[in-house]
């Protein structure tokens, strides 16, 4: 059975998946940004299996107590700002199945901002990369998501900076972490 491919605006991508419009900020450690938050919050797990560009998530949701399992694969693209993406949720065999595969793996709390009726993903990363803070935000359109006014704490945007994708902070260590920040804070 080959592979199905449709078109999603100018990207092309395989049968299943939907276009993910995505924006993300390096947040200003110094600023408020911890004043606009929500009460609510999500612990995060992430496992970026060495087999491909496949991500298996646990998430424990600090409103309910609610713990979901999720395998998520981004494809390819020509844009930073659009990527084919399709995910499925998974039972807790499943995830322990599959995280005994190798890996890398990264964790962080995901807060939640809301400006201009848009909620906005605040990633407080932990462990190895402790004191990164991520800001992101999803639309339903390139042109929706380029109009978006972001929060005043994030600083610099990073969407272009292959640096600060999950994929690549899971294998990066501190110094290269570090190096990337300054970098685009010198910008």
């Amino acid at each position: 059975m080959g592979e199905h491919h449709t078109e999603l605006g100018k990207v092309s991508a395989p049968k299943y998946v939907r276009l993910e419009h995505e924006r993300r900020f390096l947040v200003d450690p110094d600023s408020a940004w911890r004043l606009p938050l929500k009460p609510y919050s999500k612990q995060i797990e992430d496992r970026y299996l060495a087999c491909g560009r496949l991500r298996l998530r646990r998430a424990l949701d600090s409103e309910t107590g609610r713990v979901t399992f999720k395998l998520t694969k981004k494809f390819e693209s020509p844009s930073s700002f659009s990527q084919p993406i399709v995910g499925v949720e998974l039972s807790l065999a499943e995830y322990q199945a599959l995280a005994s595969l190798p890996g890398h793996d990264l964790s962080k709390t995901r807060h939640y901002d809301e400006l201009d009726g848009r909620v906005f993903s605040v990633d407080v990363f932990r462990g190895r990369l402790a004191g990164l803070i991520l800001c992101e935000t999803e639309a339903d359109t390139v042109e929706t998501l380029h109009a978006i006014r972001f929060p005043l704490y994030a600083g610099w945007e990073v969407t272009e900076e292959r640096s600060f994708t999950g994929g690549s902070l899971c294998r990066a260590d501190r110094q290269e972490i570090e190096a990337a920040m300054a970098r685009v804070r010198g910008r």
